[in-house]
């Protein structure tokens, strides 16, 4: 539990909401067209309709900005600042994945900064499991969801080359 009185604890996850949404609203702002984009490329069967993407990134997002106010919480004399850090930084690799795939059609480096991305959630999962165990679960969904994007990332990729470098 936190030292914290609750009027920061409150503050403190409005802080790591907005944070999250504001790494979600850069992305976004790639992904404008990226339903009629999307709807273009040749996708494997096992590919989901692009109505899926918004409400399971929304719940995403929130589930992984409750994790990062659950180890925030956590006294800062007992975690180091590096959990967060780590959440910060794949907050970055994930905008920019949009970037690279929509806005920018660079299939392979989309997949490279997918599989970068993928390291790094397992990397702040592992390091908010170390402080919360709770904080580290909640993660998970995102892993899972990460780990089937980059399968389908690899997979329209290679059936699109003349739509995605």
């Amino acid at each position: 539990m936190s030292d914290r009185p609750v009027s920061k604890q409150i503050l403190g996850l409005f802080g790591w909401l907005a944070v999250t949404a504001i790494a979600a609203a850069v992305g976004t702002l790639a992904s404008v067209h990226a339903a009629s984009f999307y709807g273009e490329l040749t996708r494997p069967s096992w590919a989901p309709p692009a109505s899926w993407f918004g409400p399971v990134w929304s719940v995403l997002y929130l589930l992984m900005a409750l994790a990062a106010w659950d180890v925030w919480r956590v006294p800062p004399e007992t975690r180091t600042r590096a959990p967060l850090l780590l959440y910060i930084v794949q907050l970055a690799v994930n905008a920019l994945w949009s970037w690279l795939f929509f806005a920018w059609r660079l299939g392979g480096l989309a997949f490279a900064d997918i599989v970068v991305l993928l390291a790094l959630i397992v990397a702040t999962s592992v390091s908010f499991w170390r402080v919360k165990r709770l904080a580290g679960a909640l993660l998970l969904p995102y892993l899972c969801w990460v780990g089937f994007a980059t399968a389908l990332n690899w997979s329209v990729w290679q059936s699109n080359p003349a739509l995605l470098r």
